[in-house]
């Protein structure tokens, strides 16, 4: 992952630097042990939504674009907060997928600043890892930047 080294990198304080690359560090060391997780993320047209992508393979999602062999599945949509994402996502899901079957179905807040922002990107890692993973990682921004969405 030397996108996510050179970002961190580039912190010039290095107490923040020190402090991404340690949370970064828990994460990685934590999913080394676990099996990858069949994930999609979709947009509000139930059509596959790249923009996560590089954060879902990072903390050990496989990313699939078929959503009936997903056991998580993410909405997330560029300029739609996490309310809107509550009225919109219900008439879009299908009983018979197996995210929608296994509860694991999360909505995430528009998160587009992790793409040049350090701290946002690590944030989004550490929300990545929590959808995935539940009972694994706790970060603490289930409500803030991601919901989980039981049917």
């Amino acid at each position: 992952m030397s996108f996510l080294n050179a970002l961190i990198n580039n912190v010039g304080d290095e107490t923040l630097r020190e402090d991404l690359q340690e949370r970064v560090d828990i994460i990685l060391h934590k999913i080394k042990f676990m099996d990858k997780v069949p994930v999609t993320c979709l947009d509000t047209n139930n059509t596959p939504n790249p923009v996560l992508n590089v954060l879902l393979e990072a903390v050990g999602g496989e990313v699939l674009e078929i959503v009936e062999q997903a056991k998580v599945l993410i909405y997330h949509q560029t300029n739609t907060g996490i309310g809107q994402l509550m009225g919109m996502v219900p008439a879009l899901l299908e009983k018979e997928w197996p995210a929608v079957a296994y509860n694991c179905v999360y909505l995430m807040e528009d998160t587009s600043a992790f793409l040049s922002d350090p701290v946002s990107f690590v944030e989004a890692m550490e929300d990545m890892a929590e959808m995935l993973y539940p009972g694994y990682f706790i970060f603490g921004n289930e409500g803030k930047n991601w919901t989980s969405f039981a049917v």
